[in-house]
């Protein structure tokens, strides 16, 4: 198990935070390295990619391993083994979705990243880390860290391992330190350099 060094409050979200969880990702993703000039106009960027978080959270909230702290300040979007971020629909109709919100550049490359993601998520049966972050108004009071060790702890009472993808290299470390290890490093079409993880299950290599 995980001993989370910052004790938070963690709940599986209910179809009311959705709002806050945006909030919180529209925020966390605004300069990313990746997501950040993905969405290249800086005064449309929030309500183009928000669009986009509000896709993918919603629609992964069914599998019901979305989990916040009490406020969802801080958000984890788990996709359980097996199952899909987005319904079979909603993938098929993404790239109408993303040209008609940001237009046909922003939509080439979200669907090229997520291309790449697919193409290096492992076979063997994990849990998927889709999406991971903090609201600009509480970031560094560990919150963050504090739901990523409380969801890996439930995750390790199932027996499995877990998967992420790191679009920031400066979070590599903080992934490391609760037990990732990169597995590969994916170029997007940016440029941009994304570092692929596995957390095995404790006490297994």
């Amino acid at each position: 198990m995980v001993n989370s060094r910052t004790p938070v409050i963690v709940r599986t979200a209910a179809a009311a935070d959705l709002d806050a969880i945006v909030a919180t990702m529209t925020t966390a993703f605004f300069d990313d390295p990746l997501w950040g000039p993905t969405f290249p106009d800086v005064d449309l960027r929030a309500t183009q990619a928000g669009a986009l978080w509000r896709l993918f959270v919603s629609s992964s909230m069914r599998h019901d391993w979305t989990l916040v702290t009490a406020n969802a300040e801080s958000a984890a979007v788990w996709i359980p083994p097996g199952e899909a971020e987005l319904t079979v629909a909603e993938q098929h109709g993404l790239e109408g979705f993303l040209t008609e919100v940001a237009g046909p550049q922003v939509s080439a490359a979200v669907l090229e990243i997520s291309e790449q993601f697919e193409t290096a998520r492992p076979d063997e049966p994990h849990y998927y880390l889709s999406l991971l972050a903090t609201h600009g108004d509480h970031r560094g009071a560990g919150l963050g860290m504090g739901l990523l060790r409380e969801s890996l702890s439930r995750i390790d009472a199932l027996g499995l391992p877990t998967y992420l993808e790191s679009s920031n290299p400066a979070n590599d470390r903080r992934y490391a330190a609760v037990g990732f290890t990169q597995l590969t490093r994916l170029t997007m079409p940016g440029g941009q350099q994304v570092s692929t993880m596995w957390r095995p299950v404790p006490n297994q290599k």
